[in-house]
């Protein structure tokens, strides 16, 4: 068996393992550190290394070994924290990803970086404790030599990572159980090997450490699946023996035992009392951490690409419903009770599975603000300003490929909040506010959508500044704008209001690749501002963007289809409520309202529709946080549609979204509703491209 089987899973094991250490980096409170969180950075330093040393990532292993040293001491009380000790080693966690990068790739991390990073990390040690950090177990040594005598030199040499094992495998399946064997017979020479399916033991003869040998084998089954015990040499050729000291008896050896499983290195030299003791205590977080353990034996890992392709399929399957229910509609199967119960349970069920497949592909939004801590911590401090950083609702679930896609926008938002948001501690207090301002991100379901806001105590946006800037830029732009309209510019391409380029902002090429990129996912951004008060940016998307909820139109001979999520209502126009204004445009009064009004079929050059508006039927929705009334024919009904990438499979069409299969086997076009007013803008003075008709023929299947 190759080892190389297992990187996969290691190198996503330590990607876990280094957000679980950042995590824990950014909540230690350096007055008082909490020792669980440090004893749970030490062993996510610990297992990577050994993990590291397993699969010969040299450099990884190098940096691990430096960092989880100096870990050692911290938790030990030995090294008093410091924020910059903390910057340092948030700075090494950065360096590992780096490395697990560059091994995941197939490379070697870059060498520069590597010597910095070691320079730097042996420096502190010297600097905080007077001692190398390459000096292993440096830190149990210590704490060994504060309660007894000093050992004489020839016991004081620490004992070697090779020996004989007995390795314990408790109730491994088979299968399982002949892969570990092959693995184990990579680290070391198998000696012998007896068992059943309750408890299976293998002799191993190895260069290892226990600890190298239970990081790999815990790539394949969980710890308490594990016994790992050292053995002594063979006495006059009989069977090993566990390794016994005088008056030492089994409970002292289970301790050790227990203290190697939690990751924890002991220097030979210390005495044995003390060893005993040292390892009943650090057996403790292992025992502690056994749940979890537990929980996880429970999932497994599935790549994305087969969670698409199984919700691809089901796709399929809806499609292939509608098309059962097209046919019985169409003949006198209708009849037939027994047909039509089972298309309905067929239905039911569809919906079901569909609902079951999807939820597989949401991910809680803690995955996307986990990642905003650390951004907020770093950027305050370059800024000179105290933030605090508020999440909520991080259990409210996304589709994962919206929450990749929405990374980088709420990264924009955030960094812009910081910067030009929140004001300095001294103007804050000069305001009366708090020196430490606010930064919130929540998340929370709203009908078939998710709304995600980035919202900060800051001054607000400045509505002169902006509509001056408007203006210096050549924008149309008047006084009797709204607020709303006016918080809508800063989207402009090019546009910035900061007095002074940095680093950090004041270039204008941001903004609109916010919106852009979360109109790409079917979203749009809303903005509500308070002078001193401070800024929401509200961003609101669909749960999914594989199927969604649709409701039919009809225009002409063709079939269309809104998103239900932005219907709002629908009408039958009077003519005293429909006002013509200059230009062309045409204006519907609903209550105290006037909305644009928008004839779908002389946006897309649809022939045979009703062009009267007191004939059609007006539907009322909302896009990019405006509402339009859209001019149909007829509403044909509600139904599920799966989404269908147009511009995938066929080009970028204006107001279209995507397309559908519809039960009868034709292409229905979903529309865009924002992109569907500029288009019936544009068409005033040009002809954007040819007939729907046309369009539909073109990207109907075959």
């Amino acid at each position: 068996m190759d080892i190389t089987d297992f990187y996969d899973t290691f190198f996503e094991e330590a990607d876990e393992l280094l957000a679980e250490m950042e995590t824990h980096l950014l909540d230690l409170d350096v007055d008082q550190p909490d020792q669980e969180r440090l004893n749970a950075i030490f062993r996510a330093a610990h297992s990577i290394k050994g993990g590291a040393g397993t699969f010969g990532f040299e450099a990884l292993q190098r940096t691990t070994h430096l960092l989880e040293n100096l870990l050692d001491h911290a938790r030990r009380g030995e090294l008093q924290l410091r924020r910059d000790i903390v910057d340092t080693f948030l700075e090494a966690k950065d360096m590992l990803n780096d490395q697990l990068d560059a091994y995941r790739q197939g490379g070697e991390p870059d060498p520069e970086a590597l010597e910095r990073i070691c320079e730097t990390l042996r420096r502190l040690a010297l600097e905080e404790i007077g001692e190398s950090a390459d000096v292993e177990g440096a830190g149990a040594a210590a704490s060994g030599a504060a309660t007894a005598p000093a050992p004489a030199p020839e016991t004081a040499a620490p004992a070697p990572a090779g020996g004989r094992f007995r390795v314990a495998l408790l109730g491994v399946a088979d299968k399982d159980r002949n892969l570990l064997i092959e693995e184990l017979g990579q680290l070391g020479d198998i000696e012998g090997q007896d068992g059943d399916d309750t408890e299976y033991r293998v002799t191993l003869k190895s260069s290892l450490s226990a600890d190298d040998i239970e990081a790999v084998m815990c790539f394949v089954v969980e710890p308490e699946q594990l016994s790992i015990q050292a053995l002594s040499a063979p006495d006059d050729g009989g069977d090993p023996q566990p390794d016994e000291e005088s008056g030492a008896g089994a409970v002292a050896e289970q301790s050790a035992v227990q203290a190697k499983s939690a990751g924890e290195e002991t220097a030979a030299a210390a005495p044995r009392a003390d060893a005993d003791t040292d390892s009943r205590a650090r057996a403790a977080p292992k025992k502690a951490a056994k749940p979890q353990a537990a929980g996880e034996s429970t999932s497994i890992r599935v790549p994305v690409a087969k969670v698409d392709q199984i919700i691809n399929l089901v796709g399929e399957l809806i499609i292939t419903q509608s098309m059962l229910n097209q046919v019985a509609e169409d003949s006198d199967t209708v009849k037939d009770g027994a047909l039509v119960t089972g298309l309905n349970l067929l239905q039911r069920t569809a919906r079901d599975l569909q609902e079951a497949v999807m939820s597989v592909r949401m991910v809680p939004m803690d995955y996307v603000f986990s990642r905003f801590p650390r951004l907020v911590r770093d950027l305050a401090g370059k800024l000179g300003k105290d933030v605090e950083l508020v999440t909520e609702g991080k259990s409210t679930e996304l589709d994962k490929g919206l929450t990749e896609r929405i990374i980088d926008p709420l990264t924009h938002l955030v960094r812009n909040s910081l910067d030009h948001g929140i004001e300095t501690p001294d103007r804050r207090e000069a305001a009366g506010k708090p020196r430490t301002g606010q930064l919130t991100l929540s998340a929370q379901h709203q009908g078939g959508n998710i709304l995600i806001e980035v919202a900060d105590d800051g001054g607000g946006l400045n509505r002169e500044r902006i509509l001056a800037k408007a203006r210096s830029s050549g924008l149309a732009v008047s006084d009797a704008m709204g607020d709303d309209e006016v918080w809508q510019l800063i989207f402009a391409p090019g546009f910035s209001t900061a007095e002074e380029v940095s680093d950090v902002s004041g270039r204008g090429v941001g903004m609109d690749v916010v919106k852009r990129n979360i109109q790409a996912m079917g979203g749009h951004v809303e903005i509500l501002s308070k002078p001193g008060q401070g800024t929401t940016t509200r961003i609101v998307l669909p749960l999914t963007l594989a199927i969604l909820d649709g409701m039919s139109i009809r225009v002409g001979r063709e079939m269309f289809i809104l998103p239900v999520s932005a219907v709002i209502e629908s009408l039958q126009p009077g003519a005293d409520d429909l006002y013509s204004l200059a230009g062309g445009d045409t204006l519907l009064k609903v209550r105290e309202d006037y909305l644009p009004v928008v004839a779908v079929h002389h946006a897309m050059d649809v022939a045979g529709a009703i062009t009267d508006p007191t004939r059609a039927i007006a539907v009322i929705v909302q896009g990019e946080g405006r509402r339009y009334a859209v001019l149909v024919d007829d509403l044909v009904g509600q139904q599920q549609v799966v989404v269908k990438n147009l511009e995938t499979n066929y080009r970028k069409v204006p107001g279209v979204s995507a397309a559908t299969i519809l039960g009868d086997g034709s292409v229905a076009l979903i529309l865009d509703v924002s992109d569907l007013h500029r288009l019936a803008q544009s068409k005033k003075d040009n002809r954007i491209f040819g007939n729907v008709s046309q369009l539909v023929e073109e990207v109907e299947p075959s």
